[in-house]
């Protein structure tokens, strides 16, 4: 959501942040909307202050005797008073009018984003460790993966396209890859660990920005509820309708969750494999700080992510996404992509995004600075909003099976895993 403010002090620059993300103007549209409301407002206040004063002269005519007079003036507030309901109904009007533009308009991206229609704009930053060489030909995660329990046909049986069962050695592998990077993220980099909701109301949908532009990407269940796509969704929407203390801030915010996502707009694309699934486990990162501390926190989130690739010894690139990759409620975003030999190409495992306010102003996610008075509600201020995924634990499960195959077949388990495997080394092929 935007602050309709700001975009009233400078709308051509509102409207050449979104030009820059391929979006058509808004900015007379909305501040058309905006004058509406005003106006409408306006118009109450003066009808009810009109009918202040009416009624203070009512009691002078009555005082004096004059009841003709007074009879006129009572009709008149009378009428103010019946009218005063449909003035309060059109600034009703204009507000949800540009409630409804407003929550389909992205977020405007930071100014070092760099211009660009999609993927093949964005930006390497850096890129981290050498691709593995093997003695034989790399093969797809698709095709080690049915011996070692990725079972794709089951999967596919029992719930249709784009479901996979795991099972043995795949499975052990596939938890012990959450566990990993959720122990990482809360006893060393600080994050408080969460077990929240996967069904949520619409509300939370619309604080994080996956309603009402998005709908169609995600499942939604027959008493209104939503699964999540993201576990951004609950961890984010913790803060909503809050009032914080700056003292209170940063809060970090980690949960391993299943997430769903109808991936509308997919077809044909990454239709074999373990890549693009309906229902997919995350592990995410949230953090709620003040506006000054968001570009550092950005930083830093990122960097968690990328030290759980380097613990497991993935090779991996840091992406600068162009402002036409980025997500709806980005200012600013970093994909981390990990090599996959099997394909022969980097695949995104990770984004880290800093949302600045946008979700802060949807969720009325505020903050109280210690400086300011306590009973001055004016003092508040939005939070600012980040999320990250450290890591997508199926396209991890994938990057260590295609990085880690041997040629008969087996996977090896990567060093930092094997304490929760009970020390296996080796995921043999079965069958």
């Amino acid at each position: 959501m935007h602050d309709i403010r700001a975009i009233r002090d400078d709308p051509t620059a509102f409207d050449a942040a979104l030009a820059k993300r391929g979006v058509a103007p808004q900015a007379d549209t909305l501040i058309a909307l905006d004058e509406t409301r005003r106006a409408a407002i306006g118009a109450a206040q003066e009808a009810q202050a009109k009918r202040n004063d009416l009624s203070k002269t009512i009691g002078q005519a009555k005082a004096a005797k004059d009841e003709a007079r007074a009879t006129a003036l009572m009709a008149e507030v009378a009428a103010l008073k019946d009218a005063m309901p449909g003035l309060d109904a059109a600034e009703a009007q204009a507000l949800a009018a540009i409630d409804a533009l407003a929550a389909t308009v992205p977020n405007l991206p930071a100014d070092d984003v760099p211009a660009g229609a999609d993927e093949g704009d964005n930006v390497m930053v850096t890129q981290w460790g050498a691709p593995h060489s093997f003695a034989f030909e790399a093969r797809e995660h698709d095709a080690i993966g049915p011996a070692l329990g990725l079972d794709f046909e089951t999967g596919v049986a029992i719930a249709g396209a784009r479901f996979t069962l795991v099972r043995g050695g795949a499975a052990r592998l596939q938890r012990a890859i959450g566990q990993f990077m959720l122990d990482r993220l809360v006893n060393d980099q600080g994050y408080e660990e969460v077990a929240p909701p996967v069904l949520v109301r619409g509300e939370a949908m619309v604080g994080t920005g996956q309603l009402p532009k998005f709908a169609e990407d995600s499942f939604r269940t027959t008493d209104d509820r939503w699964l999540i796509p993201t576990g951004e969704v609950p961890l984010t929407n913790i803060v909503r309708e809050k009032i914080l203390s700056d003292a209170e801030l940063p809060l970090r915010f980690a949960a391993l969750t299943q997430c769903f996502r109808s991936e509308a707009g997919s077809a044909g694309r990454d239709t074999r494999g373990y890549i693009r699934q309906h229902q997919f486990e995350k592990v995410e990162m949230v953090s709620i700080v003040t506006p000054d501390a968001s570009e550092d926190e950005h930083e830093r989130m990122t960097r968690c992510a990328e030290g759980a690739l380097e613990a497991l010894e993935l090779p991996y690139r840091r992406m600068l996404l162009c402002a036409g990759d980025m997500g709806f409620t980005a200012a600013k975003t970093y994909d981390l992509e990990v090599w996959l030999p099997g394909q022969a190409r980097y695949r995104e495992i990770s984004s880290c995004s800093t949302c600045t306010d946008f979700q802060a102003r949807r969720m009325n996610a505020r903050y109280r600075p210690a400086k300011e008075s306590r009973g001055a509600e004016k003092a508040t201020r939005f939070v600012h909003t980040l999320n990250g995924s450290g890591l997508a634990v199926g396209r991890t499960l994938v990057a260590v099976i295609e990085n880690y195959q041997q040629a008969d077949g087996s996977v090896v388990v990567p060093a930092v895993l094997r304490p929760y495997m009970g020390g296996v080394e080796t995921i043999a092929p079965q069958g």
